[in-house]
């Protein structure tokens, strides 16, 4: 055996030294010329295949499922269940290292990552990542659980205990909160902050009741969930302190927003505070530039995409929110809603992207004569911001994107009802739609009427879900990520799979009337009404919270040259394991695709 078989390529990068030397011991070369079946379904196989040179395609059927290329292996999967379920065709003539059926089965048992990597589906081998991070790469603090965290032991009183005995307590145990018990609606909390309000009541304070002022109900953690999820929830409630919940149900502490932040050591609680505090528009500029530093921590850190999105989510809300208070006269703010759209109103955004909103008015409101200044207004300070404009002006600068709820409703009666290839592209922008100021039953009013207008017309179903071949044949994306195509090198993520994912997910909640905006939650939706199998539903979240992991990590090194974020990744910058999970995960999108193209009958269009 030649000493260049690479053991850093996946998933022979998480062998010991002796599984490595058996591997050494135990491994042949084969050559093969172009058009050699390897192995065809139903065959059983002897042989795992690492490819040195040359390229190997997998198909059923016509259908094209996979690619293989130099370092990649296959099939562990028909090894172990001891049956191809697939046809191997050599494509360009191969040289391969071949590891018997026998040698596979022992280094399974030897090494339990090793077998999950080589044969589980993307979700297990994510899963599997997971648990070895610690020796690939630097665990993040999100993921350890509340009770690791410093969490205050909690003090609780009656409802009917004096403000003067509260305030003496809250001195003695040098504590800025405690519970109250005993009031009509549960548990409430009374902080420093309501002292405040106690104190300027202007009534003796030992005459005053701790009940009058507590808040109530007050927000819980369980103690063994992450402290990423009790960050995010921190944020979205907009509350400072969380009671900590042990597996009983009982409350065993305080989480307080300062320890939590202070622990974690990053600056979301900070930009947030700032936001808050921002006087004028000026002031919003330098918590807006501090989202994309604190994104770059995070990923640095391991935290997951989805706990990314999510806190980029409440941030932008928060910093578009009051942007927009700070422009709009207060009655406008009261008779409108401004909504956000695409991956911001899915709550997929990570690093800034094009500006896709909205205004809604209320019918019957007169808006001020100076609104389209307004307008214009909010979308330059957004630019200024860092969020560029929609070079389809999907922008509240446009009239287009602004009108009464009545308004909206007939636009969209339109789009659904006499569908063209613009008006169903701005149909599925609109369903994305999140309301982020001002009234948000107004937007919810238009997407009730939409979900109604939305019927079981199957031929306009297929019509709204055939963008998802907007990209062309996917098959070029395998050639580009094995160095096929010399012309087109890299990988557009978005194009081959974020946008196939995310736009076949909400093609099938609209024909669901599902009215979730989030793909994840739309797919929960769907596997739980059962429209998606479980399995691939599983398969096509994980799959989507890479591809956006890869993109955020191409974006940030895009940063870094001080180069224009685009949506492409360089094949030959990726790690073996990288390109690896970026088939799984275009083998994923695949197999929904065909799935869409079969249920909707995209092939008769």
């Amino acid at each position: 055996m030649p000493n260049a078989f690479n053991f850093s390529a996946s998933p022979f990068d998480c062998l010991a030294p002796d599984e490595q030397a058996l591997v050494r011991s135990s491994v042949d070369i084969a050559y093969f010329p172009e058009g050699s079946v390897l192995l065809d379904r139903g065959m059983e196989p002897t042989h795992l295949f690492v490819v040195i040179k040359g390229h190997v395609e997998q198909t059923e059927g016509e259908q094209l499922l996979a690619s293989y290329g130099p370092e990649d292996c296959f099939d562990g999967r028909a090894l172990v269940a001891g049956r191809a379920s697939s046809r191997f065709v050599v494509v360009e003539e191969l040289v391969a290292y071949q590891l018997t059926r026998d040698t596979i089965n022992e280094l399974i048992a030897r090494n339990r990552a090793f077998g999950a990597l080589l044969f589980a589906d993307l979700g297990h081998k994510l899963g599997t990542l997971a648990q070895l991070a610690d020796q690939h790469e630097r665990q993040s603090l999100t993921l350890m659980r509340v009770d690791q965290a410093f969490v205050r032991p909690a003090h609780v009183v009656d409802a009917s205990t004096d403000i003067v005995s509260v305030t003496r307590l809250l001195h003695e145990q040098r504590i800025t909160s405690v519970l109250v018990s005993g009031l009509p609606q549960g548990l409430g909390i009374f902080s420093n902050t309501t002292l405040q309000r106690a104190i300027l009541d202007g009534r003796p304070l030992a005459e005053l009741a701790v009940g009058e002022f507590a808040s109530s109900p007050v927000i819980s953690v369980r103690a063994s969930e992450q402290l990423g999820d009790a960050m995010a929830l921190l944020l979205r409630a907009r509350v400072h302190r969380l009671a900590v919940l042990d597996e009983a149900g009982q409350v065993c502490g305080i989480l307080d927003a300062l320890d939590l932040f202070s622990f974690l050591a990053n600056h979301s609680h900070l930009i947030l505070v700032q936001i808050e505090q921002a006087g004028d528009l000026q002031a919003l500029e330098q918590p807006a530039a501090q989202i994309t530093e604190l994104l770059s921590a995070l990923y640095r850190g391991g935290t997951r995409v989805a706990l990314m999105a999510q806190l980029v989510q409440q941030l932008n809300t928060r910093l578009f929110e009051r942007a927009w208070q700070m422009l709009a006269p207060a009655d406008l703010v009261a008779n409108s809603c401004l909504f956000v759209m695409g991956s911001e109103g899915r709550g997929e955004q990570l690093l800034k992207t094009d500006q896709d909103n909205g205004l809604l008015l209320r019918d019957g409101y007169a808006p001020p004569a100076d609104l389209a200044a307004i307008c214009d207004a909010f979308s330059a300070v957004l630019l200024r911001f860092g969020y560029p404009e929609c070079p389809g002006r999907i922008m509240l600068n446009n009239p287009e994107w602004r009108g009464t709820a009545s308004e909206f409703a007939q636009r969209c009666q339109g789009w659904l009802l006499m569908p063209s290839a613009d008006s169903l592209m701005r149909l599925a922008i609109f369903l994305d739609a999140r309301a982020v100021a001002g009234d948000a039953q107004l937007l919810a009013g238009v997407r009730q009427k939409l979900q109604t207008l939305a019927t079981d017309n199957d031929a306009l179903m297929a019509r709204f879900a055939a963008a998802i071949d907007s990209f062309g044949e996917t098959g070029r994306w395998w050639s580009r990520l094995l160095g096929r195509d010399d012309e087109l090198s890299s990988v557009h993520l978005k194009k081959a799979g974020i946008f196939p994912l995310v736009h076949g997910v909400r093609s099938l909640a609209l024909a669901r009337h599902v009215e979730a905006t989030n793909t994840v939650e739309r797919i929960d939706v769907l596997v739980a009404d059962g429209t998606l199998d479980a399995a691939l539903g599983r398969e096509m979240r994980e799959a989507l919270h890479l591809l956006m992991g890869l993109r955020l990590q191409a974006g940030l090194q895009e940063l870094e040259r001080n180069r224009p974020v685009a949506a492409e990744v360089d094949p030959s910058t990726l790690s073996s394991l990288e390109r690896d999970l970026l088939k799984d995960a275009l083998a994923v999108v695949r197999r929904f695709r065909a799935l869409l193209q079969q249920r909707l009958r995209l092939d008769v269009l």
